[in-house]
């Protein structure tokens, strides 16, 4: 369900590639054997298989959680971005959906979590609070403002049946809460970190409430797991991805942008930013992630990308498959000039914008690896998580970095700690 399309790099790197088979093949065994770096982390390999138990229970609740007007998620990275780019991704654009879906304890802006508790103060509202700990800042803050709202609205039995956590299995201040209220769980294991966190309940829930098919998600990602079994470069699309990234990354090319030509691919860019700059920036290694939505962007980065400095490349996401199309008429007065196109479809347009921007940036000594998608469906969404995160994993042991921690993001932790006055900080 995702291909790769390697026409428009240098000869010479897909020429080197089969000198690294033997590289490619003992990471592979590492990978599957959980004997790296953070193997303590590897429970993502076969979650679509072992998470088969709990369908039928988050299935339940999230039917439950649709008789409500609003359903809001609270947690930050990995807890909120995968669940916030499948619904994205899989939604129908102007979709009013039922219930509404909103998103909190991603950010500490006051403006936002004001008007929400705002908006929430009418509305008959359901909360699923996502969170390993319990104590992370940002989510933790979102649910004591948003439980005080509740405890406002509703007896203690209605808060009960309107929240569900998803934390850790048995320890933690947001297991604690739960047992407290007696409100329902769900586990995030041990062994998946946040931003491999997908296709457990920490996304599956979510996208449930949505009204998505996620047995059809973990059959795209299963069909994932299968065709990228065999470590052979020519039979495996994302190993060749991960490996192309590293030999661009070695010949200078630093930063790495992910071009998408379609609106509901943004919030997958930014799920994608989250689980290759948190797993490969460290130790003073790694590529610089950045995305864009194109045509848009070329009204702004495009330039940059141009004819800017010349260490970057492109990974471009191509639809191969589209749902809607529309034809574009004959005007008789021609005002704007584009009866030219006459009888073409827009996303066929789209694509030529998409073919065009490449030979461009190719020209600009940019290169560009475009990676095709078969179509928007539960089962492409959940092939290309799997796709990415096996990726993602292949490519940080190139580096030979930890895929699964992310120590850095504690530094800033520890400092607006000591600034707020918490103690021992």
């Amino acid at each position: 369900m995702v291909t790769i399309d390697n026409k428009y790099l240098e000869k010479n790197i897909i020429k080197d590639i089969n000198r690294h088979q033997e590289k490619i093949n003992k990471i592979h065994e590492m990978i599957h054997n959980k004997s790296g770096l953070g193997n303590d982390y590897m429970g993502w390999l076969k979650l679509p298989y072992d998470i088969e138990k709990d369908i039928d229970k988050i299935e339940k609740a999230a039917q439950k959680m649709k008789n409500h007007e609003v359903f809001v998620v609270i947690g930050i990275g990995g807890s909120y971005l995968g669940a916030k780019a499948g619904i994205d991704f899989l939604s129908k654009s102007f979709e009013k959906k039922n219930p509404e879906i909103l998103f909190a304890g991603h950010n500490m802006s006051s403006m936002y979590v004001s008007k929400l508790l705002e908006y929430l103060k009418d509305k008959d509202f359901a909360v699923n609070v996502i969170s390993k700990s319990g104590t992370t800042t940002e989510p933790a803050l979102a649910f004591r403002l948003i439980l005080n709202l509740m405890q406002k609205k509703y007896s203690k039995n209605q808060i009960k049946d309107r929240v569900i956590v998803t934390t850790d299995k048995s320890r933690g201040a947001l297991y604690e809460v739960a047992l407290k209220w007696d409100f329902e769980r769900f586990e995030i294991p041990d062994d998946v970190g946040g931003r491999y966190s997908v296709l457990s309940a920490v996304g599956l829930l979510p996208l449930s409430v949505s009204g998505f098919n996620i047995r059809k998600i973990l059959s795209g990602a299963k069909r994932a797991y299968k065709d990228l079994s065999n470590p052979e470069l020519s039979n495996n699309s994302c190993y060749q991805y991960a490996l192309y990234r590293y030999l661009l990354y070695k010949m200078g090319k630093k930063i790495e942008i992910l071009a998408s030509y379609e609106t509901n691919m943004r919030y997958f860019n930014e799920w994608w930013k989250q689980l290759f700059g948190e797993s490969e920036g460290k130790m003073n290694k790694g590529l610089f992630i950045s995305s864009v939505i194109f045509s848009t962007d070329l009204h702004s980065l495009g330039q940059y990308i141009q004819e800017g400095e010349r260490n970057l490349f492109e990974t471009v996401i191509q639809l191969k498959n589209q749902n809607e199309e529309i034809i574009i008429n004959e005007d008789k007065d021609n005002f704007d000039k584009l009866n030219y196109l006459k009888g073409k479809s827009l996303s066929y347009i789209n694509n030529m914008a998409l073919e065009g921007t490449i030979k461009a940036h190719v020209e600009g000594n940019v290169p560009n690896i475009k990676l095709i998608l078969d179509n928007v469906s539960e089962e492409s969404f959940g092939y290309i998580v799997y796709f990415f995160q096996k990726a993602c994993a292949m490519s940080a042991y190139l580096l030979k970095v930890n895929p699964f921690d992310q120590p850095g993001v504690e530094k800033y932790k520890k400092e607006m700690f000591s600034l707020l006055g918490k103690k021992g900080y």
